[in-house]
């Protein structure tokens, strides 16, 4: 019964010789369940093991939904200023350098214009990475100018929505952005151009309040989180419990607030069928 004895005591690899563990080989869903990561992007970020549907920000939107990966971004190099000299724990054009550089986003949001499925889509894409994607000046500015370009071209406008809400050190500019995004949303409604709203996890505050609602199809990703105020805060004001999944997709879904809700590999199908079917014109295969 040697084979399970240690002939040698003590550990003999040589602190030289040790290797650690890559990061990021294993990724965890709140379930508890285990994925390879490569697997994992290969079913485009969605765990097989339960459909968690795993946060990804604009380049994954954009590899989704444009054919080939093909597009030309617009107003990219858009950025914050700070004209409230704003400061908390940090000055915020501190806050905005670390942001940038830690995720190499110019702001929370990325416009561009490509095929989809072979017909041309505008879409703006939220990312949660950049200061929890909070709507601020260039975000709304960046919606506008995206559905000023969808209605000079005559081009139906997607718009991908993941945020925390109102970016705090922009005050009352921020709250601005939920004005300016819905004129223009209706705008692009009196010319009769689709306007679909995809919200995903999470969608919440000014952004729920503005452009996420005004869709002509108003869709979400499973188990998303929707909502003003978040459910902690929501249980904290009334003091109630709050029903089991309030505040998710298909709670939402239930009570009226969204048209559908679609798992990522059907978005792309899906959203250019509603395209198709507003503009009354023959279904793409």
């Amino acid at each position: 019964m040697a084979w399970f004895k240690r002939t040698d005591k003590g550990i003999q690899t040589s602190t030289e010789d040790k290797k650690d563990t890559p990061k990021g080989l294993w990724y965890k869903t709140p379930s508890g369940k285990i994925i390879d990561t490569e697997e994992l992007k290969r079913n485009l970020y969605v765990s097989p093991e339960d459909g968690y549907h795993v946060r990804i920000g604009s380049k994954e939107y954009f590899e989704l939904f444009f054919d080939e990966n093909k597009f030309k971004e617009l107003d990219a190099t858009l950025t914050s200023k700070d004209p409230l000299k704003f400061e908390d724990t940090k000055k915020y054009p501190d806050r905005l350098k670390a942001a940038q550089e830690k995720t190499k986003l110019n702001d929370a949001v990325r416009t561009a214009v490509g095929l989809s499925l072979g017909k041309e889509i505008v879409i703006a894409a939220m990312d949660f990475a950049f200061i929890g994607g909070s709507m601020g000046s260039v975000v709304g500015e960046k919606i506008a100018r995206a559905i000023d370009y969808s209605i000079k071209n005559k081009i139906p406008f997607l718009m991908i929505s993941k945020s925390g809400g109102a970016r705090m050190m922009e005050a009352s500019l921020s709250l601005m952005q939920l004005v300016k995004t819905s004129a223009k949303l209706a705008q692009l409604a009196e010319v009769n151009i689709p306007y679909i709203s995809l919200c995903t996890d999470p969608t919440t505050g000014g952004t729920t309040a503005s452009y996420a609602m005004l869709g002509d199809i108003n869709i979400a990703e499973p188990n998303a989180l929707i909502a003003f105020a978040g459910p902690r805060v929501v249980k904290d004001t009334t003091g109630k419990d709050l029903p089991e999944g309030f505040q998710k997709s298909e709670f939402v879904l239930e009570h009226g607030f969204l048209d559908a809700i679609y798992e990522r590999k059907n978005l792309k199908k899906q959203i250019n069928l509603y395209i198709d079917l507003i503009q009354n014109i023959p279904v793409r295969a």
